[in-house]
């Protein structure tokens, strides 16, 4: 197994840990899971820089990157939701998206047309990740207020709206796989 598919596992491995630390109440727990999301999503950034540069793409990478990613936001935003430090109305906008781009991506699958991230998916995914630690920053920095769930919510709903347009974007760039009329 190459470098960055073990950097993809890491992060997918890294998942239980974040969640765990991040939902079982103990000294410092909120740091401890900021640290976990902020090296799984370093993992996120080196993989591909790392597979792209050394000529290591794999489908093995292909087909885990991307479930990888979905795994590490799916995770922080549902425990999110349950801690009340954002909107679930934003969390469900982005799970459907994610959803839907996974739909996407198995129909040209059969078409033998792979979806790869553009760069609206990327500036989605980027944004989410870095507005995640931003919210646990906050969050571990003032153990919870109404300022901060304000906070919070402009950065959830920022990235609900970039995951709109990119979800937008997917469906543009591929709706002859999947156009209703045919």
């Amino acid at each position: 197994m190459n470098l960055p598919n073990k950097l993809t596992v890491l992060r997918v491995i890294l998942v239980p840990f974040f969640v765990a630390a991040l939902m079982i109440k103990f000294p410092a727990h909120i740091w401890i899971a900021l640290i976990l999301f902020a090296a799984a999503s370093v993992t996120d950034l080196l993989d591909g820089k790392i597979a792209r540069a050394q000529n290591l793409v794999t489908n093995f990478g292909k087909f885990l990157d991307p479930l990888a990613d979905k795994m590490l936001v799916m995770a922080a935003l549902v425990c999110f939701t349950n801690l009340g430090w954002c909107d679930p109305a934003a969390v469900v906008i982005i799970l459907a998206r994610e959803f839907m781009v996974s739909g996407l991506r198995l129909v040209t699958a059969n078409e033998g047309i792979v979806v790869a991230a553009g760069i609206w998916g990327k500036l989605k995914t980027a944004f989410t990740m870095v507005a995640l630690v931003i919210i646990m920053l906050f969050e571990a920095l003032s153990g919870g207020s109404d300022i901060v769930f304000a906070v919070n919510e402009v950065f959830i709903w920022l990235a609900a709206v970039l995951t709109i347009i990119s979800g937008a974007v997917y469906l543009k760039d591929y709706w002859s796989y999947i156009d209703p009329t045919e």
